[in-house]
This record gives structure tokens, sequence and C-alpha cells, in this order.
């Protein structure tokens, strides 16, 4: 294990989270959290960025007949915030952890008290081996000053705590040279920031619910953390031990580092 690396933010999205039928993956979570426990016995503690609360209400609630998109995200985001909190509690609870959540506006990292207040809270917590997750305030986040996505939350995080690494968590293995279902795309192991790579991404058509960001969010959400001198990783969330791989300096992955 690396001895260096003391903090590591990891981003989970909502494609990882989920099935094709939109459901919460129970497995997954007890995987993404046993990596956790194990990186916490090597003293490396994790800070999680989880979306999901949107599709965790679509669950209880079903159709609503709220017509404002809006109205209907913070309603998703409200009822099923506390029950991904559940799923996280009780499975921390079984590897004798313990977790909270922090949930932000884009209002909180900006210079002054709010920053600083959310700083010592992050910093309380951690100091009692508490995982902190966190998500973005659905529920009164205005949309003018919403974040883009949880990545973008990820990466102002990642900066606030000094973090040693950031993992964004997708669906795919990384970013490759062209659609990574295509026989000729070849992944990228290793990406500098001044590479111009941007010409790789492909469009994403994402359905309600599934969250904000697509690959090309999550490009310059890396390129731009890497450039902070956090290296920054995109890989897939549904592979088996891919935080502990990474922290270990295996090729998964796609890396990006500073220029």
């Amino acid at each position: 294990m690396n001895n260096n690396i003391k903090r590591v933010v990891v981003k989970v999205g909502t494609n990882v989270l989920t099935n094709k039928d939109n459901r919460i993956l129970g497995p997954v979570l007890r995987e993404l959290v046993r990596q956790i426990a194990v990186l916490y016995e090597e003293d490396i503690m994790v800070i999680l960025v989880s979306s999901g609360s949107a599709i965790a209400g679509m669950e209880v609630l079903g159709d609503t007949d709220i017509k404002d998109k809006s109205v209907r995200r913070q309603v998703y985001s409200a009822v099923g915030q506390p029950r991904m909190m559940r799923h996280y509690y009780s499975i921390f609870h079984d590897y004798g952890m313990h977790c909270a959540q922090i949930l932000a506006t884009k209002r909180d990292f900006d210079a002054g008290k709010h920053r600083q207040n959310m700083i010592n809270c992050y910093e309380g917590l951690l100091s009692e081996g508490v995982i902190p997750i966190a998500n973005e305030d659905d529920a009164v986040s205005l949309t003018m000053s919403m974040f883009s996505d949880n990545d973008e939350l990820a990466s102002l995080v990642a900066e606030l705590l000094d973090a040693d690494r950031l993992i964004i968590l997708s669906d795919t293995d990384g970013l490759y040279t062209g659609h990574p279902d295509d026989e000729d795309s070849i992944r990228l192991h290793e990406v500098k920031t001044n590479q111009n790579v941007e010409q790789y991404v492909q469009a994403s058509d994402k359905k309600e619910g599934e969250g904000r960001g697509g690959m090309a969010s999550k490009l310059k959400i890396a390129k731009g953390t890497a450039n902070k001198d956090i290296p920054t990783y995109i890989a897939n969330g549904k592979r088996e031990n891919v935080i502990i791989d990474i922290i270990n300096n295996k090729a998964v992955g796609t890396k990006f580092i500073s220029a």
C-alpha cells in the first residue's frame, strides 16, 4: 500500500450504483464499503461522494404527478437520501465503522465562514475515524447555483481537504480513444492535462434520475483537479477491488496528472 496516501476522495456515480432497471445494487454498495474498510485499516481515510438519492427516491415513490422537473428532482432526492444513508449506515456498521452525511450547496465552498465551517466538520469527522458521505443538497439547491454534477462536488471536496487522490467511479473502465464498445478503441492509461483528449469523448444521453454527469464532465473535472496536483482517476466502479488496485498503482482506469 502507498504510504504517502492518507486521504482519498471517491466519487461513485448513479450508473455504478444501479442496474439497467434503475434499482440500487446492494452488492455494489457492499463492495465499495469493503474497500473503504480495507483502506481504513491501512490508515487511509476515504471521503465518499455518493450519487443515487434521486434513483432511490424514485424506487420509493414511483411515478409522481409533479410536473415541474426541478421540484420533482427535489422530492425524489429528499425521499431517497435517507434511504441511501440507511444502506450505507447498515453496511459500515457490519464492518465496525461509522459514517456521516454531509449535504452541501455550492455556496458552502465560497471563501469565508461557510467554507471554514465545512472544513471544521470534515476534519472533526475524519479525526474520529468517521467516513464522511457527501452529496449535493438537492432539496434546497437553487438551479442557477447547483453543482454541474457530483464530479464537480468531489473535486471541490478533494481540494478543500487537500486529498492525495481523487477517484471518479463510472460505468466504464476509463477514457477510450473511441466508444468503449468499439473493437478499435484503446483505453488511455495516463493522460497529462495538456493533452487534447477531448476529441475522444462520446455524447451522453442520460434519463431522468441517472445523474447529470457524462464523460465530458468527468474529463473536465479530472484535468482541473490534476492541475491542482491531485492525481485523478476515472475507473469502473463495478470492477472488483478497483479502489484498492488504484491505490496500489495497478494499471486500472485512466490516470490524470498535471503536465
